[in-house]
C-alpha cells in the first residue's frame, strides 16, 4: 500500500509548480479569444481541386477590403477555416466575387457566420458565471452528501477540498492550452468552455469516489486514526480512477490523431484536464482534507 498521504508535500510542491507555470504563460502569451468571445466572422472555404497556398487566400481576403487580423486554418485536406475581423454583408460579396473570378467553379463556401462585439461579450459573461455556478453547485451537493459525516473533518470541508482541487485543474488546463494554442494558433472558443465544464465534471467524479470511501470507512474501522483511513480509501480506488482515465485517454488521442483540425483544441483540453483532475483527485483533493484535520488538531 502506497503512502499517498505522507507524501502530500511532494503533490502540493508539484502543483505548485505546474500553476506557476500555467500562470506564466497566461502573463507571457495570454488566451486568444476567438470571435465567440470578441466579435468576428468566420468563414470556411471547401476547394475541390488543389487547395492553394495560405499566401495566395490571404491576399485575396485583402484585395477584397479585409483589414485587420486574418487566420487562415487549414480544415482536412481541401478546406480553410478563416477567421477575420466582422465583415459586412458588402465585403463578403467582394470575396464571394473575388474568390468566383480566381477559382471559378473550384470552391465551394461552407460556412460563413459573424458575431458582433457586443453578443461575444455576453457569451464570455456567460461562460465565467457558467463555471462559477457549477462550482457552487459541487460544493452544495458534496456538503448535502457528506452532511452526516460531521468528524473528524466538517462536511462543508468536503466540498471545499474538491472545489480547490477543482480550480486547480481548470489553472493548468487552461496554462496549458495557452501554451499550444501559442504554437498551434487555436484560439479560445465556446468548445473549450464546453471542454472545461466536461473536465469538472469528470474530476469531481473521481474525488467524490475518494471521499465516498472515507465516509465508508470511518463507519466501518473506527479504531484506525483519520490519517489512515484517508490513505487506505486512496488506495481502494486509485486503480479504478487509473482504469477509467487510461481507457478514455485511449480513445481521445485517437480522435486527437484522427479529427478534423477544428476539434483538437477542445480533445487537447480534454486529455489534459482528464489527466490532471485525476492526478488531483488522488493526490490533491484528499491530502487537502488531512492537512485541515492536523491543522485542526495542532491549534
Amino acid at each position: 500500500m502506497f503512502n499517498i498521504i505522507g507524501k502530500s508535500k511532494i503533490w502540493f510542491a508539484l502543483s505548485l509548480t505546474m500553476i506557476v507555470l500555467s500562470f506564466a504563460a497566461l502573463i507571457v502569451w495570454k488566451l486568444d479569444l476567438g470571435i465567440d468571445f470578441k466579435g468576428g466572422s468566420l468563414m470556411e472555404l471547401n476547394f475541390t481541386a488543389n487547395r492553394p497556398e495560405q499566401n495566395e487566400v490571404n491576399q485575396l481576403l485583402q484585395t477584397a477590403g479585409v483589414q485587420g487580423n486574418i487566420q487562415i486554418q487549414p480544415a482536412k485536406d481541401t478546406s480553410y477555416i478563416i477567421r477575420t475581423e466582422p465583415l459586412d454583408e458588402e465585403i463578403h460579396e467582394k470575396i464571394s466575387t473575388e474568390l468566383k473570378n480566381k477559382y471559378s467553379d473550384q470552391y465551394r463556401e461552407d460556412r460563413f457566420e459573424t458575431i458582433g462585439p457586443i453578443i461575444g461579450r455576453e457569451l464570455k459573461t456567460k461562460s465565467i458565471w457558467s463555471v462559477i455556478i457549477v462550482l457552487l453547485a459541487i460544493i452544495s451537493y458534496i456538503a448535502f452528501a457528506f452532511r452526516k459525516v460531521s468528524a473528524p473533518v466538517e462536511s462543508w470541508k468536503y466540498g471545499t477540498a474538491a472545489v480547490m482541487a477543482l480550480i486547480h485543474d481548470l489553472i493548468i488546463a487552461t496554462g496549458a492550452y495557452t501554451i499550444m494554442s501559442h504554437f498551434m494558433g487555436w484560439q479560445v472558443d465556446s468548445l473549450f468552455i464546453t471542454a472545461l465544464l466536461t473536465v469538472l465534471g469528470f474530476s469531481v467524479h473521481d474525488t467524490i469516489v475518494t471521499f465516498d470511501r472515507i465516509r465508508e470507512l470511518l463507519r466501518k474501522e473506527q479504531h484506525k486514526t483519520f490519517i489512515e483511513i484517508v490513505n487506505d480509501s486512496v488506495n481502494q480506488t486509485i486503480t479504478r480512477s487509473l482504469n477509467t482515465t487510461i481507457t478514455t485517454l485511449l480513445v481521445l488521442v485517437a480522435i486527437f490523431v484522427f479529427g478534423g483540425p477544428t476539434i483538437k483544441g477542445f480533445v487537447f483540453t480534454l486529455m489534459i484536464g482528464i489527466t490532471i483532475g485525476t492526478y488531483s483527485s488522488i493526490f490533491i483533493a484528499s491530502p487537502l482534507l488531512v492537512s485541515w484535520f492536523n491543522r485542526h488538531n495542532n491549534s
